[in-house]
């Protein structure tokens, strides 16, 4: 019997590896998935502004392509966050009404860029981000809020919660992300999808850089499912020529570690940290997490962490942010002032300016001996760490956002980072799984963080846990 062709509303639902299988298998052609995506985008994009430069007519041309590539994900449509990834000759504004008014369009592709194409992935947009990048929420002045698809009232997270809204809702089945503070795990935990950090150097950001925002930087995707997040990092990961310090090889493929059991481990649970107050609902959901690991046969103790007591976050976002501006105002000729950036990353920027060489290096010692000191109870006490991803719910749409007088915003932002921020730092990989939602119907999302290297730790624990308590049924009240 001939087998029946998916509709639009099967394909939403689609990981992008059941989406790839049925290209491979032949019963899609790419120009199909693209064509459907399209759609979607045309339909739901408006309720939420998540995808603010549309690639349409270069996708169909890509999907009808005979050089497009034949990679595992051959004809999924896939977006790329507005942010450090480039594609060749297309918009690139990182969220600033500058590049924005300039039409600044990017001349060439990452490498990123070239490795996602490479497995087979058609870009069909760019997603929103804060200015820079540079934000727990995603509301730039350039391109107003992405709104969550769980609740339209409630804020995405950031930085890339423009990938992360448009997954959620079903317009792509996968989306660029980066993480320098949690801008991949805390969009993920804010709409109920998988967010996994890597490793630092796990992949590449060159060619125009070896580092950026000194090590805090690490690129991924935002995905609904496990799988899909090990079989792109397996695309997307290995050094680039002159890369300044390649994490160390996997033993095998991420996708083959999928649903092997992880074997029984010792997981340290962690709800607080310093003074910052973590929500009840974030605390109950990680309490709730570690009783499922606890019944799935891993020995769940309390874990107690000094670092975490007194964090040391490094001297490297605001001198980057410094750069920044003077890369950007380079790139079209006109010199960036006050009125061109949203106050918050204009502070930033004249505390990167003000500070001194030997202060950089003096603060970068110290955050060096800090994350040695927190990476030492891996192995030592405990094999996985568990944490609420953020410590409190989505926020509602302006309580982080540019217009917030800066006292308040720097008292409320610390409240989202706190579980996150450190492991950007000590460059351990970090997932946010969607296991737990609150009275609201808001997604929780809960961490686990691994020791250097191993990813593949976090992916069998973290599909273990999707078996145990499985949310691929869930869905948002606006989905495609």
């Amino acid at each position: 019997m001939p087998q029946t062709r998916p509709t639009a509303e099967d394909l939403a639902r689609l990981d992008a590896t059941a989406q790839a299988e049925l290209v491979a298998r032949g019963e899609l052609e790419p120009i199909e998935l693209v064509d459907a995506a399209i759609e979607r985008i045309e339909r739901v994009n408006p309720r939420l502004n998540a995808v603010i430069h549309p690639l349409f007519e270069k996708a169909r041309a890509a999907a009808r392509s005979p050089e497009l590539a034949r990679g595992p994900f051959r004809g999924v449509p896939f977006l790329v966050k507005d942010a450090v990834c480039t594609t060749a000759g297309d918009p690139y504004h990182a969220g600033m009404r500058f590049l924005k008014r300039h039409a600044y369009h990017a001349p060439d592709d990452s490498e990123l860029a070239r490795r996602f194409r490479a497995a087979g992935f058609v870009f069909v947009g760019k997603t929103n981000t804060p200015e820079l990048a540079l934000s727990a929420t995603t509301e730039p002045l350039a391109y107003g809020p992405t709104l969550n698809p769980w609740s339209l009232a409630h804020s995405t997270g950031g930085s890339s919660g423009g990938s992360a809204a448009a997954v959620a809702a079903g317009l792509a089945p996968a989306g660029h992300a980066n993480d320098m503070g949690g801008s991949i795990r805390i969009p993920a935990a804010h709409c109920g999808l998988v967010g996994l950090k890597p490793s630092r150097a796990r992949g590449t950001l060159a060619p125009a850089f070896g580092e950026y925002w000194g090590p805090l930087t690490h690129e991924h995707v935002v995905t609904r499912s496990v799988r899909d997040s090990a079989a792109i990092l397996d695309c997307s990961a290995g050094p680039a020529v002159g890369v300044p310090s390649p994490a160390p090889p996997v033993a095998r493929p991420l996708r083959d570690v999928v649903g092997a059991a992880p074997g029984r481990l010792r997981i340290g649970l962690a709800t607080a940290a310093g003074e910052a107050a973590v929500h009840p609902d974030c605390v109950a959901a990680a309490e709730r997490t570690a009783a499922v690991l606890a019944e799935l046969g891993h020995r769940v103790e309390p874990a107690r962490l000094p670092e975490l007591e007194s964090p040391r976050m490094g001297p490297w976002i605001a001198p980057a942010v410094a750069r920044d501006l003077d890369r950007f105002a380079a790139l079209v000729g006109e010199p960036i002032g006050p009125d061109d950036v949203e106050p918050f990353n204009w502070l930033m920027a004249e505390q990167g300016r003000a500070m001194s060489a030997a202060e950089y290096v003096k603060q970068s010692e110290e955050a060096w001996t800090w994350a040695r000191a927190l990476s030492a109870h891996w192995g030592r006490e405990f094999d996985v760490l568990l944490t609420p991803t953020a410590g409190a719910p989505p926020p509602r749409i302006g309580e982080l956002g540019p217009r917030t007088p800066l006292p308040e915003l720097f008292s409320r932002l610390g409240a989202y980072t706190i579980f996150t921020m450190p492991f950007d730092v000590t460059g351990q990989p970090a997932i946010s799984l969607p296991l737990d939602w609150n009275a609201e119907g808001l997604p929780i999302g809960i961490q686990l963080t691994a020791a250097y290297g191993r990813e593949d730790l976090l992916i069998r624990l973290s599909s273990q846990l999707e078996t145990a308590r499985p949310w691929a049924g869930r869905r948002p009240s606006v989905h495609a």
